[in-house]
């Protein structure tokens, strides 16, 4: 009992709670470290997470020792502005952070302008009078007023010990200045070039952070686009009148009239109405879902034909939306390895830039005057100002973040949500790809396949009987029967007598003609002459189909196969992973020769099957052996534990929670494609941030000691410091992150004469997503060869036989899904 009411006390005493915050004004790794030293160095904070991608920052905190008003005033202490996470800004108020920052950006542009024409004039022998005055005022204006939000910040910094980019920064401002002034009273210091250098290095800052806003702004509005699709009302029917209401404000049991376009605003179930529902958004599926009384809808789908009243079922953080918007918050906080590497190098690296700069005036002054007999304070000063502008530590602290934003934020425009850090990473190294069979490859819904009369009737009167008997079934393989005979239009008939004979068929009587439909051992049992059909059903059997025989008054008329169909794009999708290098593997809980026939049909050689679902992830780390990297693609409850076994769990968005909750990166949709994309955007994101680490430990490295010589002029090491930024800029945006073969084909088709390009303008295109269920959809038509989409300039290319098919039935076809042509 003691140690019980040790562990209460404890816990009473230290009362862990967590806080999270968003952070406005940072621009590089070297902010995430300055806002996590800040805050680790205060009484009563355990964990801090920073997210520089979302500037948002994570902490946990002992409630009995610090509150969150003291963490915000430390953040808001060391310049950096603090708002609500729950309160997301508006795309306007986005836009008009932009254009401030752009403001100063063109101010200081200006004035760098005016400073370095000045300077040319001085360097060419025409020296403009009073050059070293008007230099002054412009260093002046510069550091103290446009950049006077900097200085706060670097001031902030100083105050409490540390040690960043800001600091780094007016430590070479204040240099420059320094020397700048000197050169008003002592000739050898040329003001023009010191006063220029204070200009040059916080105008660069400044375009740092405008260029780094301007990246998190644009791939945040990119994921947003995906998440953006829950309308801001609802018509909500309370006390029998209907009224618009915030969507913040609709409760759960809420019943909501949507009418025919409009977009769902909320979970729910129909309890009135009927209707088709666009839900491409969630499903990839292209063809709108009937709803009626008793089915369920997702908030953002589109209502296209009938007007529904739904009654809210989920609301808020619940609903499936904010579940996609939780999912990418709780990736903020993670980073992989390699910028955690990174962080450490931060810690040190302005330090060390600083003594190198106290190392040069040592060596040029102190060193000078034991070699030489007489100190060198110009080249003293030189040096250090070199070094503090060499040293300058943008490119390092925008070299990992960058590429992983742009690639998170094109990944988000597919459909695809890179919910840990760790993916970008490990994603390089998987060799072996691990698919669960149904849901996965397979649509894990029973379809029928074939339709085969024995007795001289038509498919179609066959499949009309079947389903006509099959219809007051519960049975899922009853219930593919049935939407087979409804999605062909036939008309069903009266059933009377209808008796289900549990695990083998139903007996019913159809127009007075008795009806027998089940496995062949059920009709052989009921004495029903099957020798006509038995070899047919061997060689369905033999491809994963299951066989089902119907019977009239007593004889075998005809057999139905049914299968979980696979995936359209799953057969492209898996050969795009062996071109990739990847060796995919089928892990599945089915028979043997129902999982090899569909690994088979799409391409996949090594197989396990009858796998129980507690034994997927022993099998998983049975292919890790060796240190083999290994992803796993899953959609059900059985795949959570193999999700979380692999190096990287790929989550199908279709599929259960607990499955989401266990991956990595969540496909939005039932597109297995999904994944290659994935792991190209992820592969070639890495490969980026490595290729921007070189670049600048490249710069940083060698120019920071070579400054130290004093041959290095602060103008040129200006110079320098500005080509790292830019190339660190260049090849995080420069270049694709997937391959260009979709466009290749599509080039190579319009190139044949008998091919022609149709090009559309469709307003209600979002994003990659919209563009490749568009696609699916189109590609079914024997007509269309190739579909190319533009989201962002809503722009959509069909690529047809020529005269085989109007611009108008293409057109007809795109509308049907839900979509608006201009």
């Amino acid at each position: 009992m003691d140690l019980i009411s040790n562990f209460r006390n404890e816990r009473a005493e230290k009362r862990m709670e967590r806080v999270q915050f968003k952070i406005g004004g940072m621009s590089c790794s070297f902010c995430v470290e300055t806002i996590r030293r800040a805050l680790t160095r205060m009484e009563g904070v355990k964990e801090v997470h920073v997210s520089l991608a979302h500037e948002e920052a994570l902490i946990e905190y002992d409630a009995s020792k610090i509150r969150p008003e003291q963490l915000e005033d430390t953040l808001t202490a060391v310049g950096y502005t603090v708002q609500d996470p729950e309160k997301v800004r508006t795309f306007e108020e986005e836009e008009a952070e932009i254009e401030r920052e752009r403001d100063r950006l063109i101010i200081a542009g200006s004035l760098t302008g005016m400073a370095l024409l000045l300077m040319l004039l001085m360097w060419l022998g025409r020296m403009f009078p009073h050059i070293e005055w008007i230099t002054l005022a412009l260093a002046f204006v510069t550091v103290f007023i446009v950049g006077w939000p900097i200085l706060k910040m670097a001031w902030g910094s100083l105050r409490r010990g540390i040690l960043n980019q800001h600091v780094l920064l007016e430590f070479a401002a204040f240099a420059g200045l320094s020397g700048g002034l000197l050169g008003l009273f002592f000739r050898d210091f040329p003001s023009p070039d010191f006063f220029g250098v204070a200009v040059f290095v916080t105008t660069y800052h400044i375009l740092s952070q405008y260029t780094s806003l301007f990246v998190r702004t644009r791939a945040s509005q990119a994921v947003r686009k995906l998440l953006s699709l829950q309308p801001a009302t609802a018509r909500v029917i309370r006390d029998g009148q209907e009224q618009d209401v915030p969507i913040d404000e609709v409760k759960t049991g809420d019943w909501i009239r949507v009418r025919p376009g409009a977009q769902i605003p909320v979970d729910g179930e129909v309890i009135e109405g009927q209707s088709a529902v666009n839900e491409s958004f969630v499903t990839g599926e292209p063809l709108p879902k009937d709803k009626s009384k008793g089915d369920e809808v997702i908030g953002g789908s589109i209502n296209q034909t009938g007007t529904l009243v739904v009654r809210a079922t989920k609301i808020g953080k619940e609903s499936f939306l904010q579940q996609v918007a939780r999912h990418i918050q709780e990736a903020r906080a993670l980073k992989p390895s390699i910028i955690q590497i990174v962080d450490r190098v931060l810690v040190y690296f302005v330090p060390g830039v600083l003594t190198f700069a106290g190392l040069a005036v040592l060596i040029w002054i102190l060193g000078a005057w034991i070699v030489m007999g007489q100190p060198d304070v110009i080249r003293a000063i030189y040096a250090a100002l070199a070094v503090l502008v060499m040293g300058y530590p943008c490119a390092l602290g925008m070299a990992t973040p960058l590429a992983m934003i742009r690639g998170g934020g094109e990944a988000a425009l597919k459909g695809i949500l890179m919910r840990t850090g760790e993916a970008f990473q490990v994603f390089k190294d998987v060799k072996k790809v691990v698919l669960d069979k149904t849901g996965t490859i397979t649509l894990g819904k029973p379809q029928v396949a074939d339709v085969i009369p024995l007795d001289g009737g038509t498919p179609e009167s066959i499949l009309e009987l079947a389903a006509s008997a099959e219809r007051p079934s519960e049975h899922p393989l009853a219930q593919a029967v049935v939407e087979r005979a409804e999605a062909k239009g036939l008309k069903l008939r009266e059933t009377r007598e209808f008796k289900a004979v549990a695990g083998s068929g139903v007996d019913a009587q159809v127009d007075g003609k008795n009806v027998l439909i089940g496995n062949l051992r059920f009709l052989k049992q009921e004495g029903i002459s099957i020798n006509a059909a038995e070899e047919k059903a061997r060689s369905l059997q033999a491809q994963a189909k299951t066989v089902i025989g119907i019977s009239e008054n007593g004889k075998l008329i005809g057999l139905l196969s049914i299968t979980d169909a696979i995936k359209e794009d799953a057969a492209d999708a898996i050969r795009q992973m062996r071109e990739a290098g990847l060796t995919p593997v089928m892990i599945t809980g089915d028979n043997d020769s129902t999982a090899r026939s569909v690994a088979r049909q799409v391409g996949v050689e090594e197989v396990h099957a009858q796998v129980l679902p507690q034994d997927k992830a022993a099998k998983v780390r049975e292919l890790q052996h060796g240190g083999v990297r290994v992803a796993m693609v899953g959609d059900g409850i059985n795949d959570a534990p193999a999700l979380m076994q692999a190096d990287v769990g790929v989550a199908i968005g279709a599929g259960t929670d607990i499955a989401i909750e266990s991956s990595d990166v969540i496909l939005v949709g039932e597109h297995l494609s999904g994944f290659i994309d994935a792991y190209h955007i992820a592969r070639q994101s890495f490969r980026k941030t490595v290729q921007n680490l070189a670049l600048a430990f490249s710069f940083n490295g060698i120019g920071v000691p070579l400054a130290t010589t004093g041959w290095v002029h602060p103008v040129w090491a200006m110079i320098a410091m500005a080509a790292s930024v830019s190339a660190v800029l260049l090849n995080s945006f420069g270049g694709r992150l997937l391959p260009k073969a979709t466009k290749r084909k599509m080039t190579e088709m319009a190139e044949k004469e008998d091919v022609e390009k149709l090009d559309f303008i469709v307003p209600s295109i979002h994003c990659e997503g919209c563009v490749q269920v568009l696609r699916d959809a189109l590609s079914r038509l024997p007509s269309v060869s190739e579909v190319e989409g533009k989201p962002k300039e809503k722009h959509l290319t069909v690529a047809v036989k020529r005269s085989s098919v109007t611009r108008e039935e293409i057109a007809a076809e795109i509308s049907r899904l839900g979509h608006v042509l201009e």
